[in-house]
C-alpha cells in the first residue's frame, strides 16, 4: 500500500490478519478511506469467507464496534517440520491455530521421493480427523541449507541423496498443492516470533539438536541474505577445536564439534555406548559426569560463535531450540560463553532462554509462512474480482 493508492481489499484483511486493526473504525483511521468504502471492502470479505466479525467491542464513546477477525473457515494448511528421525506435522486454520498435530518416525536415507510421499499419506491421515476441513496448501521445513532464489537444498549434512532437490516443486508434484519450503532454523525463528506475539523485532534463534543452525528476525522480518543461507553458523570453524574433518572438507567446524551428532560419535570413543541423542540426554539427566560435560562444551563452543553474532547485531532474545535445549549444561554452556566474551552493553538487557515455542515452533513457523503467501493482498483481490466477474 503506498501513499498515494487506494488501499484495496487485500489491503484491508492485512491489517486485520496483522492484529493493527480489530473494527471498522480502525480500517478507516489506519487507511484514510470513509466509514462507507470501508464498509463496503469489509463487507466483501465477510462475504467470501476472509473475515468474519466476533462480537461487540467496547465504546469509546459512541457505539460499541463489531469486532473482526481473520475468518477460520474450511480451509487448512499443513506444516511438516522434517528431522533426520521424525517428523511433525500441524494442521492449521487461516488464523494460525494448530487444530491437530503429530509426531511420526522417519529415515531420510529413504530419499526424497518416498520420504515426501510418506509425509504426504500421513498428513492426509491427520486431515481425516478433521471432517469438513480442506487442505489449500503444505509447507515443510528442511535440516538443510535452502536457496531463498529457487528453493534447492545446497549441499545438507545428513540428507544424502537430496542435494540439489528442489523440494517445493516436489511437493507440488505430490500432492496438487501451493508449497513453501524453508530451512528449520529459519521456520524455528518465525515460530519463536509469532509464539511472543510478534514484538520481538530483533531476535536470534539457535536450533541445536542433532545439527546446529541459526535462524535471524531483524525488523520484525526474517532475514536470509543473497541466498537465503544467512544465519548457517554450522561451518563456522572453531580454533582450538578437536580436529575433525566436516562434510564440508575443513576441520573443525562447529557442527562436527558442538552438535548432538558429535555429542554421540564422542561419547562412543570413550566407549560409552549410545545410539542416538536421546540417549546422550538420559545420561545427563542421570548425572553421567562425561555426558554432562560433552553437553557443557558443546553449549561452550555453541556461545563462542553466538557470542560475534550477539556482538555484532544486538538482539533482544536469544531463543535456543531443539533437543540440546532441554540439557541445562548445555544451557549453562552458551550462557557461560555469551557473558565471558560479548561486551556487557550488549547482554545486560539480552534475554537468552529456551524457546518459548516448544516443539511445535517449526511446523507453524513454516506454516505461517505459506500461509502469508496464499493471504497476500493482491491473490486475495485477484479472487474477489474473479468471483465477481463470475457474478456478473
Amino acid at each position: 500500500m503506498t501513499a498515494t493508492s487506494t488501499p484495496s481489499a487485500g489491503e484491508l484483511f492485512r491489517l486485520v490478519q496483522s492484529g493493527r486493526a480489530e473494527s471498522r473504525a480502525d480500517l478507516s483511521r489506519l487507511t484514510g478511506l470513509s466509514a462507507s468504502t470501508v464498509a463496503l471492502r469489509v463487507e466483501e470479505l465477510i462475504a467470501h469467507g476472509y473475515l468474519e466479525e466476533t462480537g461487540r467491542g467496547v465504546s469509546k464513546g459512541g457505539r460499541r464496534p463489531r469486532m473482526l477477525a481473520v475468518s477460520a473457515g474450511e480451509t487448512i494448511v499443513a506444516a511438516v517440520d522434517l528431522g533426520e528421525r521424525h517428523m511433525t506435522i500441524v494442521l492449521m486454520n487461516r488464523r494460525g491455530e494448530v487444530l491437530a498435530d503429530t509426531n511420526e518416525p522417519l529415515s531420510l536415507l529413504d530419499g526424497p521421493q518416498r520420504v515426501l510421499a510418506d509425509v504426504w499419506e500421513k498428513v492426509q491421515e491427520l486431515a481425516r480427523d478433521l471432517p469438513g476441513t480442506r487442505i489449500e496448501g503444505i509447507a515443510m521445513s528442511l535440516p538443510g541449507p535452502v536457496d531463498s532464489r529457487d528453493g534447492r537444498l545446497l549441499a545438507p549434512m545428513r540428507m544424502p541423496g537430496w542435494n540439489g532437490v528442489v523440494v517445493a516443486d516436489l511437493l507440488r508434484e505430490i500432492t496438487g498443492l501451493p508449497a513453501h519450503v524453508d530451512n528449520d532454523a529459519n521456520a524455528m525463528a518465525m515460530g519463536e516470533f509469532v509464539e511472543r506475539g510478534q514484538s520481538v523485532n530483533e531476535l536470534v534463534f539457535v536450533k541445536a539438536g542433532s545439527g546446529i543452525g541459526c535462524g535471524v528476525i531483524v525488523g520484525g522480518e526474517l532475514y536470509r541474505g543473497y541466498r537465503g543461507v544467512a544465519g548457517d553458523i554450522s561451518h563456522v570453524a572453531l580454533a582450538g577445536a578437536p580436529p575433525v574433518i566436516c562434510s564440508c572438507g575443513r576441520v573443525g567446524c562447529l557442527d562436527v564439534v558442538a552438535s548432538g551428532a558429535a555429542i554421540v560419535d564422542a561419547l562412543r570413543e570413550s566407549g560409552i555406548a549410545v545410539d542416538h541423542l536421546e540417549d546422550v540426554l538420559a545420561l545427563a539427566a542421570d548425572a553421567h559426569p562425561r555426558a554432562t560435560g560433552l553437553l557443557r562444551e558443546a553449549g561452550q563452543r555453541t556461545g563462542e560463535v553466538l557470542a560475534t553474532i550477539i556482538n555484532f547485531f544486538n538482539p533482544r532474545v536469544l531463543a535456543i531450540g531443539g533437543r540440546l535445549a532441554t540439557a541445562d549444561a548445555f544451557i549453562a554452556g552458551v550462557r557461560q560463553a555469551i557473558y565471558t566474551l560479548c561486551l556487557p552493553m550488549s547482554t545486560d538487557l539480552l534475554e537468552i532462554s529456551v524457546s518459548a515455542a516448544g516443539p511445535l515452533g517449526g511446523a507453524r513457523g513454516v506454516g505461517d509462512a505459506l500461509l502469508a503467501e496464499l493471504l497476500e493482498p493482491e491473490r486475495i483481490d485477484r479472487d474477489l474480482r474473479l468471483a465477481s466477474s463470475n457474478i456478473d
